[in-house]
């Protein structure tokens, strides 16, 4: 029995096009958002089946968490899964998450750490390899722009005051945030973080450009250097 004789089988308040489109996609479960992506399953399981393996996971993840770290290579290894669907799931994936940044980042106002982790933790917690950005501010504190410093570990060769601080005057800005995320899901600082941020705060009084905080990001969780008293 083919895939869209199976879907036809479902009562039309079960099929998940049909619930989109009279109850609007906020409605529907992650499997049949999944489902109305992929669109036909196998000979022998429909769209939904297929959506329900992919959310079953691998690599000791399941869920959504599956989806967002998954690879294309990885997804395409499951039944009903080709490369073109591969494809199409971490296109939706990657369009979801810069459509919620720019939502966010949208005359958005920091206050406290916790607005940084609004503002940054979904973008950043399932980063794979270290990435130093600069929050630009202006004098109400309201969110210039995001600045992407550097990618790799952590130190001082990378992380420079001229590359940091180089947006921030050309952006005339007043103040910035220093973040970068921990890969490993601890946000604790190092040794060498506490370090460069002292280091930059030192230049940052010298050009007169405070630097508010350091906000680290782990997974789900965020270490405030300024809280800590740490800088």
């Amino acid at each position: 029995m083919g895939n869209d004789v199976m879907i036809k089988n479902l009562p039309p308040e079960e099929r998940p096009r049909e619930r989109l489109l009279k109850y609007g996609a906020k409605a529907l479960s992650n499997a049949e958002l999944l489902a109305v992506l992929i669109r036909t399953g196998t000979r022998h399981e429909s769209a939904l089946d297929v959506a329900h393996n992919i959310l079953q996971g691998d690599m000791g993840k399941s869920g959504l968490d599956y989806v967002v770290d998954a690879s294309v290579e990885e997804l395409s290894k499951i039944r009903g899964i080709g490369k073109a669907k591969a494809i199409q799931i971490k296109a939706a994936v990657e369009l979801g998450r810069r459509i919620s940044s720019h939502k966010r980042k949208e005359k958005f106002t920091i206050m406290t750490a916790l607005d940084v982790k609004y503002l940054l933790m979904e973008e950043m917690r399932f980063l794979e390899k270290e990435h130093f950005r600069a929050i630009l501010l202006d004098v109400k504190n309201h969110v210039i722009s995001v600045e992407e410093i550097s990618v790799g570990t952590l130190n001082s060769s990378i992380v420079h005051p001229r590359e940091v601080f180089k947006p921030a005057i050309r952006r005339s800005s007043a103040s910035i945030l220093l973040v970068h995320n921990h890969p490993s899901g601890d946000p604790t600082p190092s040794k060498e973080d506490i370090e460069i941020t002292k280091r930059l705060v030192d230049a940052g009084m010298i050009l007169g450009i405070n630097v508010l905080d350091h906000i680290i990001i782990g997974n789900d969780s965020i270490f405030s250097l300024r809280e800590r008293n740490l800088m």
